[in-house]
C-alpha cells in the first residue's frame, strides 16, 4: 500500500488493486478483457486495456486526460458495522 499511495498509475491485472486504486483515486490500467470488478471501471478510475492500447492510454494519464471517478456506495469503511447490525437485528427476531 505504501508504494501504491505514492503512483501516479497503476498497470495490473489484479482484482484487488483495481479496487484499491479506486478507493484511493489512482488511475489504473487493467490489462484484461473483463473484470469481476466492474463497478471500478463505471464509477472509480479502473480503465480495461489491451496491450496495444497502453502505451496511449499512460500518455493520456501523464497529461492529465482521466477520469477521476469516485468511491461507488458503500465503500465508507463501515461495512463490519452494517454487518454487526444486520446480524443483531436477524438475531433478536
Amino acid at each position: 500500500m505504501n508504494v501504491l499511495t505514492g503512483a501516479q498509475l497503476v498497470i495490473t491485472d489484479s482484482g484487488g488493486l483495481q479496487e484499491e486504486t479506486t478507493y484511493l483515486g489512482i488511475p489504473c490500467l487493467t490489462m484484461r478483457e473483463n473484470t469481476e470488478r466492474p463497478v471500478t471501471v463505471t464509477q472509480g478510475t479502473n480503465k480495461l486495456v489491451t496491450a496495444m492500447d497502453l502505451p496511449q492510454q499512460v500518455q493520456n494519464i501523464l497529461s492529465g486526460n482521466w477520469k477521476t471517478g469516485r468511491c461507488p456506495p458503500l465503500w465508507d469503511g463501515q461495512t463490519a458495522s452494517r454487518a454487526v447490525e444486520s446480524l443483531e437485528k436477524r438475531a433478536c427476531k
